[in-house]
């Protein structure tokens, strides 16, 4: 079993330029859809928030995959994944199929490992240019970031696939010599499998672009974009690009339920669970089974943020990202771990907290939280899946609400459709 702290995706590069911090932290909600438990668990001495209920549908339908959660290709808890299958443009035949994609609502496009692919497939993907120079991007997490080139690809997930070749990330298929010395964030690079936990990450949030205008404005994208451009293949500097040469959330070139998804996720033990099966369907009130029913929503900026939620009487950026493996948030009344499990929490006894999550339409729910010690919680060597692992990411300013979260409930994301006159992006539970 590995445990590794699993932050933030794709959050830093866009919020610089608001001035917004890139650290969250986790929420686990009571408002919404989804019924709980009549009462709270005692464990440890302390007690755990009531958990929601709600069951996945089944993942029969065209618009339906099943999302896995369990050991995986490296043993990281909490990581769940789906199939995806890439294929060379206009082709039809030279397609391939790989498990084990991360499902991260916290991220924007297709990013899959370039050992992960096979020779053939990698050599039909055509790499993107941006001024005749090789186009490549550094995705920066806030526990590290993954680095290769921009190519296209037609994606089908299950029965969906995109009309036409989308722009993806291919990461790891430069070398390590040419990661830019400046602007291609910190921490540890995460450009194999074993590093990032998965054979790639689907993000999936409410995004259709990873980066949108910030990386296509020239005056921006001078000191916030995660583009470069490598003449050569190498020398690579911060570059502009255009939206549509943008990583691309593949929903949003399906062509239907192309306006959001839903991730269901089971209930699981407050004391773990060896594997947990969900189900991701596409689309948001276009068939029978993703009706926008019996759920609260939040109104979000471009990326998926509740920028004026509370959390311990301080305004928080709250988000929902099923790409972080515990609830992140900072709070120094929970005893931190020693470095056998740094970064997670691990009080003494269970513990309950509670987060005011706020959208921009003015809705308001509190939402409260369980913790459990993550020593006692990866006890049991078996066990992947976990409603109440929490952790720390070291900023007051933020709240991430990690896919503990996302157990016993039904979690729908609406793509951001403004620069069409559609719907604003928003969550709803």
């Amino acid at each position: 079993m590995r445990t590794q702290h699993i932050a933030v995706k794709f959050k830093g590069w866009m919020q610089a330029v608001a001035a917004l911090a890139l650290v969250s932290a986790l929420v686990a909600c009571g408002g919404g859809g989804g019924s709980s438990n009549d009462s709270s668990t005692t464990l440890n001495g302390g007690s755990l928030p009531a958990s929601p209920v709600q069951q996945p549908i089944a993942a029969t339908a065209a618009n339906t995959v099943p999302i896995t959660v369990g050991k995986g290709v490296s043993g990281v808890v909490n990581i769940p994944t789906v199939s995806v299958t890439v294929c060379a443009p206009g082709s039809t035949s030279n397609c391939q199929t790989i498990s084990n994609i991360q499902v991260d609502t916290g991220s924007f496009g297709l990013r899959v490992v370039a050992s992960a692919l096979n020779g053939s497939l990698l050599n039909a993907l055509p790499a993107g240019t941006i001024g005749g120079a090789q186009l490549a991007e550094c995705a920066t997490f806030a526990d590290g970031f993954t680095w290769g080139t921009v190519r296209t690809a037609t994606i089908a997930i299950g029965s969906e696939r995109t009309t036409a070749a989308i722009p993806m990330q291919i990461i790891g298929d430069k070398d390590a010599s040419t990661v830019p010395t400046s602007g291609c964030g910190s921490g540890s690079p995460q450009n194999t499998v074993s590093d990032l936990g998965a054979n790639g990450i689907l993000g999936i949030g409410n995004s259709p672009t990873d980066c949108g205008g910030i990386c296509a404005n020239a005056a921006t994208a001078a000191n916030y974009s995660n583009y470069f451009a490598c003449p050569g293949g190498a020398s690579c500097t911060r570059t502009p690009v255009p939206l549509a040469q943008q990583v691309a959330n593949p929903v949003a070139s399906f062509p239907t339920d192309n306006n959001g998804v839903i991730v269901q996720m089971p209930p699981v033990p407050d004391t773990g669970a060896p594997s947990a099966t969900g189900t991701l369907v596409f689309g948001i009130g276009t068939q029978s089974n993703n009706a926008l029913t019996g759920v609260q929503v939040f109104t979000t900026d471009a990326f998926g943020d509740l920028n004026n939620s509370v959390f311990n009487g301080t305004t928080v950026q709250a988000f929902l990202d099923s790409g972080s493996n515990g609830y992140f948030f900072t709070d120094s009344s929970i005893t931190l771990c020693g470095s056998n499990f740094s970064g997670f929490y691990c009080p003494s006894s269970a513990q309950t907290r509670s987060v005011t999550l706020v959208g921009l339409n003015n809705s308001r729910a509190s939402a409260s939280i369980g913790i459990l010690s993550a020593a006692t919680l990866f006890g049991n060597g078996n066990n992947y899946a976990f409603n109440d692992l929490a952790g720390q990411i070291g900023s007051s300013s933020s709240f991430d609400l990690g896919l503990p979260f996302f157990y016993g409930r039904h979690v729908y994301y609406g793509l951001d459709q403004t620069a069409k006159g559609g719907e604003a992006p928003f969550v709803a539970f």
